[in-house]
Formats: C-alpha cells, sequence, structure tokens
C-alpha cells in the first residue's frame, strides 16, 4: 500500500490516518513491530520529525506503544483495532454519500449502484 500525501492538510496527520489503514488491513498486524522511524520516513517521503510527530499521535490514541529498546509496536487489543475500523468505515463511508451527494445522486440511486458494483466484484 503505497503512501498518498496530498497538500491540502497536515502531512502528520495524514501519516497516522495511512498507518491506521495498514494496520486495519494487516500490513502491520496486532502485535507486530513497525519499521524504525527514519525507515518510514523514507517509504513516505517526509521528515523524520513529521513521521516522529504522527507516531507519536498514534501512540496517544492507543493503537501504538513504544517499548523501550525494541521499538513501536502495534496494540493486541482487538476492540481498539475494531474501533478504529468503525470510525474509518464512518468516515470512507460518509465522505463518498457526500460525493454522490454533490453529484446529484439520490439515495436510492447510491444504493443500486453499489449494490451492482458488488455484484460485478463478486463475479471476478
Amino acid at each position: 500500500m503505497p503512501w498518498e500525501l496530498d497538500s491540502d492538510r497536515p502531512i502528520y496527520t495524514q501519516l497516522m490516518e495511512q498507518i491506521e489503514l495498514k494496520v486495519c488491513a494487516g500490513l502491520y498486524p496486532p502485535g507486530g513491530r513497525l519499521p524504525p522511524v527514519r525507515e518510514l520516513a523514507r517509504e513516505a517521503a517526509v521528515n523524520p520529525n513529521t513521521m516522529q510527530r504522527a507516531l507519536a499521535g498514534l501512540e496517544e490514541s492507543g493503537l501504538l506503544y513504544t517499548r523501550r529498546t525494541s521499538g513501536r509496536f502495534v496494540t493486541e487489543n482487538q476492540d481498539m483495532i475494531r474501533a478504529v475500523k468503525s470510525r474509518l468505515v464512518r468516515e470512507h463511508t460518509r465522505d463518498f454519500l457526500n460525493k454522490m451527494g454533490r453529484l446529484g445522486f439520490t439515495h436510492p440511486e447510491i444504493l443500486e449502484a453499489v449494490s451492482s458494483l458488488m455484484e460485478e466484484n463478486k463475479n471476478e
């Protein structure tokens, strides 16, 4: 999953969101160790201080924790991970619905489009 950053929002918040996505997708599994800050910063093409700020924010939220000499790890608390997934689902769905509404789609049309796409994907 590549790092996708845009210039319209603070980079550290986008990094936090993308790390959350990677945790939810299982790229960083529960209890798993994250790569070092400098390696993550290099992958994302950001300053290590910016990456450090994002990781500190995720530690404050409880999604990550630090072992002094071993590095940063993803929480093993499944309730925490489910809560993050639930929040992300709501945010992404709300964004999608807002965009579809701006395009002039009604709720029934949106449901029909989603249902149709789900059927197409099921057959792939």
